[in-house]
């Protein structure tokens, strides 16, 4: 470095004539000639101090620079920066973004004879040689070119992970040694021989630390003045030069040090003027201007993600560092990506972002007392994979604050245990509509009906290994509600447990996991989906993340292909190398037919079931399921976890609330605290922005068996057996469940009637209940069935409710739409309708 001295000498001819000299083979001549009697004096080993010099490495791999990695996302069609992170905040820029004043204080201040030498300054190198044999440490002397060495060995010294290994390369690159100078030296020479003097100069002034974590002149004037390095002035561009000498006691943004920085600049500009590089005029201006920080801090890391995209930020940064193809090690990956400048474009859609941030905000508080409250909302884009959407209740921190505050933390209730340190929940009714395609998918059909009342259902089949005990279950309905004969779209309507366990007996539980995980659902933590008789409606041990359900119901809606989750869609360096992204991975997981068919029944969801209050009214074409439930068997209730997923052909989202950890061993009810209704309050415009942006064609038809099997007429076994009134109904195509007994004018044992009733039609394979006769007649075994065909819905339920139907708890199953007139029902007008009974209503077509 050069002498801080107000006034530097001129130079004189012999100076010049040796600068003149000063190619890098005649300076490499000429520094070994120089040094080989102060070598021998210093006592160091070597038959030929020239042979020594030369024996010395003459290549420096020049390592590429530490840049920052930064991430971007989509904001209402503009490319928008929202994170960054870095070892070394640095943007490496040409030498023709630089403010020429700069370039020329660099070269004035530190190494007048730039343009002119071969990488040793022979004159410097002779002066700082003869003072380090009287006791100096061999420092100064070091040109631009040396000190770029320098500066490359050190980061060469940090890119290595071993801790040992880097400690001793560092030690080597920075060794205060009459020995270090000779080998920058030699390289300095060799370096000079590789590259220009722009490409050195350019080189060194990105490579140069400005204090801290600042490196390189592009980020040095983005910190400390807030603007590029392009648009540096005078007095600047020296300021900031002048902090390379030492960064901590010339950095402007400690306000003790402005004076001493001031100083140093006046002397950078000193050198300028008598350099010949500035004019007085511009001397005198930029010597009385004062020194103005405008501080302007990089914010690296997801903490300080903007756009409120920090756990979507934390999500990316774990995509890359879980991903081999970033790294053979997870060390080398995390310095990569601190370190190699990724240029990283997400999928997140930031206006989706802040829209389910506002969602959030007004209807999730982000801690309640007495529990670990959560709430979550994420959105994928079916048939591409993009996370559009990834946001949650509390502020995103992984530091010790978190602790004591369950505002805060940093696990991601959107993800997988892996990308975000969440254990997954129980996914409640939503799983239902795994079994819906296992029904489909095994020949049934959505009309196809199957007696659904309050009863132990199982064991349950299971052709596989997997995890889970399938013994008789029977949960019941919420609110304790009780059904008849019912069918595959009034299950998934009215979301009814008992149907989807009717529907299961019927099922290769195996089979519903698989289908399941191939739509992509899996349990948060890796382990393979269980098959408990309780995990047919989602309360068992299974425990899943928002972002699987959200991609599942995309694959629903995207024809039954499923495509695997992704969040980045392209990567390339700052140079413009494209980098391969991880891709989705899109399979046809469920046949077309069936994708159809179960968005049949799940638009009704959406329409007229426990869904409605979600669907924001813009199109009919959106399919969706709740799920509330208690978690793991015996948690009360029933309402611990609360959901909606929804999807469009172009928008698919799953919001969730509940319980992220139990207190005292203890869920809290999400009813009993306000919560029960709010997911629908956050779904709601999510939805309403999602479609609108993204669109919702109209799903295709389903043909053939999975909407309609062949209608068969029911035999009429009034007075048989049960036995032989089982034979017959089952030769007919039908199943058979066996009811109670009601009073009859038939004999005691024999069929009484059947629901459906006799001669009536139902879809083959359908379920018919036989009630056996207990014997006498009893007037108040039930009430006739009144005439309402042809009526309204207004009008059949009050014709239903004053023939006294409803008193006496008998069930209804309304089919098709509450718009159209009574076509049929059944049982049909006049029969006798008992208390356990249901009666379907099928509506005009």
């Amino acid at each position: 470095m050069p002498n801080n001295s107000s006034t530097a000498p001129k130079r004189n001819v012999v100076a010049t004539i040796l600068g003149l000299l000063g190619m890098s083979g005649i300076a490499g001549v000429l520094v070994a000639a120089l040094v080989t009697p102060l070598i021998a004096v210093a006592g160091v080993a070597a038959n030929s101090s020239i042979t020594l010099f030369e024996s010395l490495p003459d290549y420096l791999e020049i390592q590429p620079l530490q840049q920052k990695t930064e991430l971007y996302g989509d904001l209402n069609g503009e490319r928008v920066k929202f994170a960054e992170f870095y070892s070394q905040n640095r943007v490496e820029v040409a030498l023709d973004d630089i403010s020429p004043y700069v370039a020329e204080a660099a070269v004035s201040t530190e190494d007048p004879r730039f343009y002119e030498h071969g990488g040793v300054d022979v004159i410097s190198a002779t002066r700082a040689l003869l003072v380090g044999l009287i006791g100096d440490d061999g420092g100064g002397a070091s040109t631009i070119t040396m000190q770029y060495v320098r500066n490359q060995r050190v980061q060469a010294a940090e890119a290595i992970l071993d801790p040992d290994e880097q400690a001793a390369a560092y030690e080597d690159a920075t060794e205060v040694s009459m020995g270090r100078k000779l080998q920058e030296m030699r390289l300095a020479i060799g370096v000079e021989q590789q590259f220009s003097k722009e490409e050195i100069l350019q080189g060194y002034l990105n490579i140069a630390l400005f204090g801290g974590q600042i490196y390189g002149i592009e980020a040095a004037a983005q910190y400390y003045f807030g603007k590029p390095a392009k648009d540096l002035t005078l007095s600047e561009s020296a300021t900031l030069v002048g902090t390379v000498q030492n960064p901590n006691a010339f950095r402007i943004d400690n306000p003790d040090n402005i004076d001493a920085s001031m100083n140093r600049r006046n002397y950078v500009l000193g050198r300028m003027l008598d350099e010949g590089a500035i004019t007085q005029a511009e001397y005198d201006e930029a010597k009385a201007e004062e020194i103005t920080p405008n501080i302007t801090p990089s914010q690296q890391g997801c903490m300080n993600a903007q756009y409120n995209a920090q756990y979507f930020c934390d999500y990316v940064e774990k995509v890359v560092l879980n991903d081999p193809a970033f790294g053979a090690t997870y060390d080398e990956r995390r310095f990569a990506f601190q370190t190699k400048g990724y240029q990283i474009d997400t999928t997140i859609d930031l206006a989706l972002q802040q829209t389910a941030t506002d969602a959030i905000r007004a209807n999730f508080p982000a801690a309640m007392e007495g529990l670990k409250f959560g709430g979550s909302a994420v959105a994928v884009q079916p048939g591409t994979g993009h996370v559009l959407v990834m946001q949650q209740n509390t502020e995103y921190d992984g530091t010790d604050a978190a602790k004591d505050n369950p505002a805060l933390t940093s696990i991601n209730f959107n993800t997988d245990y892996d990308y975000g340190n969440s254990a997954g929940f129980p996914p409640g009714s939503t799983y239902k509509v795994f079994t819906l395609a296992n029904w489909l998918q095994s020949g049934h059909s959505l009309y196809e009906s199957f007696n659904a009342a309050d009863r132990k259902y199982g064991p349950f089949y299971q052709s596989c290994d997997r995890p889970g005990s399938n013994e008789a279950y029977g949960p019941g309905n919420d609110a304790g509600a009780n059904f008849g004969n019912i069918n595959a779209l009034q299950s998934t309507q009215d979301s009814i447990n008992t149907g989807f366990l009717a529907m299961a007996e019927k099922l290769d539980q195996c089979t519903t996991a698989d289908i399941a995980e191939a739509l992509g659902v899996h349990n948060a933590n890796g382990t393979p989906l269980e098959t408990n008789s309780s995990d047919i409606i989602g309360s068992g041990r299974n425990n899943v993340a928002p972002l699987s359900l959200a991609t599942a119901f995309a694959a629903i809606a995207n024809n039954g292909e499923s495509c695997s989750p992704i969040a980045i869609k392209s990567i390339s360096l700052r140079d413009g190398t494209e980098i391969d992204p991880p891709s989705s991975n899109c399979t046809q997981a469920i046949d077309e037919n069936v994708a159809h068919a179960m968005a049949v029944a799940m638009k009704t969801v959406m329409s007229a079931g426990s869904g409605s209050a979600s669907n924001p009214g813009i199109t009919s074409e959106i399919i969706g399921k709740t799920g509330t439930t208690g978690g793991t068997i015996g948690d009360g209730d029933g309402a611990a976890y609360t959901w909606m997923v929804a999807a469009s052909s172009g928008f698919s989202l799953a919001v969730w609330n509940g319980n992220v950890e139990r207190i005292d061993g203890r869920l809290a009810s999400m009813r009993n605290i306000g919560q029960g209704w709010t997911r629908h309050e956050v779904a709601r415009p999510i939805l309403a922005a999602g479609i609108t942006k993204y669109g919702a064609e109209t799903f295709p038809a389903p043909t053939g068996d999975a909407v309609q099997r062949e209608n068969v007429t029911v035999p009429n076994v009034v007075g048989m057996s049960v036995d032989a009134a089982t034979s017959a109904l089952e030769s007919a195509g039908f199943t058979v469940t066996v009811g109670d007994s009601v009073a009859s004018e038939e004999a005691s044992g024999t069929v009484a009637r059947t629901n459906p009733s006799a001669n009536t039609s139902a879809q083959e394979g359908s379920s018919v209940t036989i009630s056996p006769s207990s014997g006498g007649s009893d007037s108040t075994d039930g009430i006739a069935m009144p005439d309402i065909v042809g009526k309204s819905y207004d009008e059949a339920v009050d014709a239903l409710s004053a023939a006294g139907l409803g008193d006496q708890g008998t069930q209804f199953q309304w089919q098709g739409s509450k718009d159209k007139p009574v076509k049929s029902t059944s049982p049909a007008a006049g029969e006798i309708v008992g208390p356990d009974d249901t009666v379907t209503i099928q509506a005009e077509d």
